[in-house]
């Protein structure tokens, strides 16, 4: 069996592929056109949820699908994290110029992040398939708590974001980093 080559990347620009991963709306736009024609969904709400499901998502999926022993696990966290947090104060400071509104988005961020982590404190025996509980939180985040299409929408997005994450961290190797 022929081993697969992997790519070598050091721990910055891992971190800057899954930010870039992380905010690209591609997945997103193709949700969203699945949403029926006469469906009682607010599409402006569900856009913005899901995006920050999605960068949500990826920071969980580095905790999933890293080892903890991992050495680069911390470091790649944590920049992930920062970049995050630039690209929040970008969109903030957007928001901001264009509706006047004063905006934290990273922090929205963290908001959504604790609604997440209650729902799933509050569910421990579904605590091995966590999109159980993902797809009904971000349901109810939306407004639309018993609509299925909302539940799938949020369960779909989580899914999909963990495994694609799984499968770049799979054909990556992470450059150790090096301590002085």
């Amino acid at each position: 069996m022929e081993q697969e080559h992997k790519i070598s990347m050091n721990v910055e620009k891992t971190a800057q592929a899954l930010s870039a991963f992380a905010i690209d709306r591609t997945d997103l736009k193709e949700l969203l056109a699945a949403i029926p024609a006469d469906s009682s969904l607010n599409k402006t709400t569900i856009e913005y949820e899901l995006q920050l499901l999605k960068i949500l998502s990826v920071g969980w999926a580095l905790s999933f699908f890293m080892p903890a022993a991992d050495k680069n696990k911390g470091p790649l966290t944590q920049i992930f994290w920062e970049n995050i947090r630039e690209i929040s104060g970008s969109i903030s400071s957007l928001t901001q110029t264009t509706t006047g509104k004063s905006v934290d988005y990273f922090n929205i961020l963290k908001e959504r992040l604790d609604t997440y982590l209650h729902a799933m404190q509050n569910n421990p025996e579904t605590s091995q398939n966590p999109a159980v509980i993902i797809g009904p939180a971000f349901a109810s985040t939306c407004g639309s708590a018993d609509n299925a299409v909302a539940v799938l929408f949020g369960t779909k997005m989580f899914t999909l974001t963990l495994g694609a994450v799984k499968e770049y961290l799979n054909t990556i190797t992470i450059d150790d980093i090096k301590l002085n």
